[in-house]
């Protein structure tokens, strides 16, 4: 009995020992998976979730600022190509030294800053280039407008410099080299520097090629936004014209004046005979609409469009006619303003009294002012501006 109770465990060595491994076993489980809280394997799902959603919040927002970046920076870019434009539509438009000196020559340069600076300096893009036909037979005609209704000496070049308006003479040459009437011109240019000459050998049935020359010439020197020709015997109210044209700025094909529609005449020994008659159909026919010679505008489009294939387009007999036909083809507006095409006094003055300023004057029975060197002077103190109207306006 004795040695069988000697080979058995009893009851309370196997309690012990199951207790003791028991705690042992605690003892390597606490050492391993003690921070639970941090690395277990209920802790980790729950931080993994986390982490998740804070890298995909992350993501979002990541994501909305790299698309506000590129809104931004095409916002920028935008903004330097509207700056890149405006650049070169400024330098478009500024004159070139060039383009200010006109027909004097570069080699005068370092002269002319000298004696002009403030002129250079100062000068502003032109609105507008008035060109005076003249003739060398009309040296009274042209200081009868320097004494009325043309600015002379300094306010002429404050016009230019404050207005944008430029206003010449506008003259070609004779059929003989130096001629004593060219000399005459050019030392009555150097008294009041109000002339403009033109690459154009002068003559009464040559006012169409003339026409070409002035709109070749005036844009080759100053880049405006309209031209304008005007006979030498006709009143013109500056102020009241820049206003005119200045409601028409925003088109690039406009063609302004008193249209009209006049008989296609084929008699020879008549005025304004039409040697072409047969092209405009059956006798009694009349022109098509165009402006009438005595002062039209046109806008700048139209004028380079002129000077560029001047070789190539049509001479007509009169030269409002072959202006018309010029532009007849194109996609023109046609303004017809009557106040560009008034009566001398009393017609003007009433007008002018009522309000309604006239651009311009003269007699339909002359083409003009009927003996303009005698009478724009009365004219010019019936129907002129305020000379407020011409200094305050704003273009």
């Amino acid at each position: 009995m004795k040695n069988r109770s000697k080979g058995k465990i009893s009851p309370l060595c196997i309690f012990i020992l199951c207790f003791f491994s028991f705690a042992l076993g605690m003892f390597f489980s606490k050492r391993i998976w003690a921070p639970t809280e941090s690395v277990g394997e209920i802790a980790f799902p729950r931080r993994y979730n986390q982490e998740t959603k804070f890298s995909c919040d992350d993501c979002e927002t990541k994501k909305i600022q790299e698309e506000d970046m590129l809104g931004e920076f095409s916002k920028a870019h935008e903004a330097i190509r509207s700056l890149d434009s405006s650049i070169a539509k400024i330098r478009f438009e500024m004159p070139s030294t060039k383009t200010f000196l006109g027909t004097k020559e570069m080699e005068d340069l370092p002269t002319m800053i000298t004696a002009d600076t403030e002129r250079i300096g100062i000068r502003r893009k032109p609105f507008v280039v008035i060109g005076i036909n003249t003739a060398f037979s009309g040296r009274r005609r042209r200081d009868s407008i320097r004494e009325t209704w043309m600015p002379q000496g300094e306010k002429l070049l404050r016009l230019e410099q404050e207005k944008g308006i430029v206003v010449r003479f506008m003259i070609g040459h004779s059929a003989i080299s130096n001629s004593i009437l060219d000399r005459a011109v050019d030392l009555e240019d150097a008294q009041h520097k109000d002339i403009l000459r033109l690459d154009h050998i002068e003559g009464y049935h040559e006012l169409s090629a003339k026409t070409k020359d002035f709109f070749a010439t005036a844009v080759a020197n100053w880049d405006a936004e309209f031209y304008v020709k005007v006979d030498d015997d006709v009143h013109v109210n500056l102020g009241t014209l820049a206003a005119t044209l200045a409601r028409h700025r925003l088109k690039s094909m406009v063609y302004i004046g008193c249209m009209k529609s006049g008989p296609v005449l084929n008699r020879k020994n008549v005025k304004y005979h039409e040697p072409e008659f047969w092209k405009f159909g059956d006798p009694g026919n009349k022109y098509f609409r165009h402006a009438t010679g005595q002062i039209y505008a046109i806008s700048r489009d139209l004028a380079k469009y002129i000077a560029i294939n001047r070789p190539i387009l049509h001479k007509y007999a009169n030269e409002d006619v072959s202006l018309g036909a010029w532009l007849i083809g194109l996609e023109v507006e046609h303004i017809d303003d009557r106040s560009m095409c008034c009566g001398t006094p009393p017609e003007c003055e009433w007008k002018a009294q009522s309000g309604k300023v006239c651009v311009a004057s003269f007699e339909w029975s002359c083409s003009g002012i009927c003996k303009s060197v005698q009478r724009i002077k009365h004219v010019h103190a019936k129907c002129g501006e305020n000379a407020a109207t011409l200094w305050d306006s704003l273009l």
